[in-house]
């Protein structure tokens, strides 16, 4: 071991170089819609878990509780293995076509996310003075309305964050997509490691990868906040 010549040209070059980097491609894929997806549906479910309706709150509150006590790795095996016995046949069929693996990946990604994504939001809600709500609705908006032209805003710029370390999270959870089949960066490090026994090389750029990734999207959310705040500061 105090021999090891760490030989960087294995995966900078070649075959396995353009393993890591299909790697690469479908990991930030995959983090990419499972932003999206997540924030959209975290974003429902806070507003849900605002609503006036018990039954609403109520089914809010339970998606909450079951995806946030339960782990990622069970969830992501749950929708691989149990995907046939929930969706309609139709949407397994079409799924089948586009890429089982990285469907299952992106919606266990996606709900799991949401429901920590959600309370960061509703955090968010509860933060803003109710009276701005209550004027709303006395200037005629609707609660629909109101929450989505005054409180929102406010909300998710109050709640960036959080929701940054949320984002973060996903790019490096997404690496237990591996573990269904899907060729992300930790799986074909692995690969790599298997075809030349250069784990340590492998795993290396795999661990860089993560963590310039990881940097990416803090620099991006940061610049976006500070650029959104000089803009409510000018108005």
């Amino acid at each position: 071991m105090l021999n090891y010549k760490f030989d960087w040209s294995i995966i900078t070059s070649g075959q396995y170089f353009d393993w890591l980097l299909s790697g690469l491609f479908t990991t930030l894929k995959l983090s990419a819609v499972s932003i999206v997806f997540s924030f959209i549906l975290g974003l429902l479910i806070a507003v849900m878990r605002m609503s006036h309706s018990k039954p609403v709150r109520w089914v809010a509150l339970s998606y909450l509780e079951f995806f946030r006590n339960t782990p990622l790795l069970v969830q992501i095996f749950f929708w691989y293995f149990g995907s046939y016995k929930i969706l309609p046949m139709f949407v397994n069929d079409w799924l089948n076509e586009t890429g089982f693996e990285f469907a299952a990946a992106t919606m266990a990604l996606t709900i799991y996310t949401s429901a920590f994504i959600a309370e960061d939001i509703r955090s968010g809600i509860l933060s803003i003075p109710k009276e701005q709500m209550e004027a709303a609705r006395s200037a005629g908006f609707s609660y629909i309305r109101s929450m989505q032209y005054i409180i929102l805003p406010q909300a998710v710029r109050i709640t960036v964050p959080p929701l940054v370390n949320q984002f973060l999270n996903i790019a490096k959870n997404s690496s237990l997509a591996m573990t269904i089949g899907v060729m992300e960066m930790t799986y074909q490090a692995r690969q790599v490691e298997s075809y030349t026994f250069k784990g340590f090389e492998a795993f290396t750029a795999a661990t860089v990868v993560y963590l310039v990734l990881s940097i990416v999207i803090t620099l991006l959310v940061n610049t976006y906040n500070e650029k959104v705040l000089k803009v409510h500061k000018a108005s």
